[in-house]
């Protein structure tokens, strides 16, 4: 993988992570594109430092919201924060679960099977457009919400459907406000990503032998740009309700992805 490589995976990591068009599957597309022919340790490192970027381009938009919930939980006590702290456990617990004991089961959907990606992206593009329809609440998401939301991303695990599509979808349509649906959503996946990217790290599955350290640069640095700019627009997008227009993306992408499989 050279520069100008990781430059775009980067950008598109960092859009993707985002806006509801399945990160995971573009980079499955994109690797496939442009002929990705890293070791899958090499790769697996990129793809974790990418990830990374897009976490701490999130933590740098609602550093705002992350200082309330640390500062709430420094004080011991049953409070709002503590509440939604608990919330983001509970939404955690499916994803968890998937990732723990069905995790070569999970890995195998990443092996540039682009047909099931762009099944999977016509799936993601049904849930926004369903969303997009449902009216403006000022509900906030309940314990119980919490839970169905983090089993759509546990099942957005899958390349192609997407985790903030999945997830602000699914509170949606539980009847949540989507400004909070959006903040729950990327706030959720935080933990997630470095608890994964721990794993990743401690179980030695990582090898930064003969890795180009140039690359990963580079790529953090766009993943991480381009995921300032996507987490700030796509909160503006979901309380203006624009989600059908990413839904004809997907569909477009998800058709297009199925073709070109079958015709090779």
């Amino acid at each position: 993988m050279d520069i100008w490589d990781a430059v775009i995976l980067g950008i598109v990591q960092g859009f993707t992570e985002f806006l509801p068009v399945s990160s995971s599957g573009h980079l499955e597309l994109g690797k496939a594109i442009l002929g990705d022919t890293s070791i899958p340790e090499e790769s697996l490192l990129f793809t974790v430092v990418l990830h990374f970027a897009t976490a701490l381009s999130t933590l740098v938009v609602f550093r705002k919201d992350v200082w309330e919930i640390i500062s709430g939980l420094l004080q011991f006590k049953w409070n709002e924060e503590t509440k939604y702290s608990l919330k983001i456990i509970i939404s955690m617990l499916p994803a968890t679960f998937v990732g723990l004991f069905f995790e070569e089961e999970l890995e195998a959907f990443f092996g540039g099977n682009i047909a099931f990606v762009g099944a999977m992206l016509i799936v993601t593009a049904i849930l926004l457009w369903l969303a997009d329809r449902s009216k403006h609440t000022g509900k906030k998401v309940t314990n119980s919400n919490a839970f169905v939301i983090g089993i759509a991303q546990a099942i957005a695990m899958l390349p192609g459907i997407s985790r903030s599509g999945a997830t602000i979808s699914t509170s949606v349509l539980l009847g949540n406000d989507k400004s909070k649906a959006a903040r729950f959503s990327f706030l959720m996946v935080v933990p997630l990503i470095l608890g994964k990217i721990a794993k990743d790290i401690f179980s030695g599955e990582l090898s930064a032998e003969s890795t180009n350290f140039g690359v990963l640069g580079v790529g953090f640095i766009a993943a991480f740009i381009c995921g300032l700019i996507a987490c700030t627009w796509m909160i503006k997008l979901v309380r203006n309700s624009k989600l059908s227009y990413f839904a004809i993306y997907c569909v477009l992408v998800g058709l297009t992805a199925i073709i070109v499989s079958f015709l090779n």
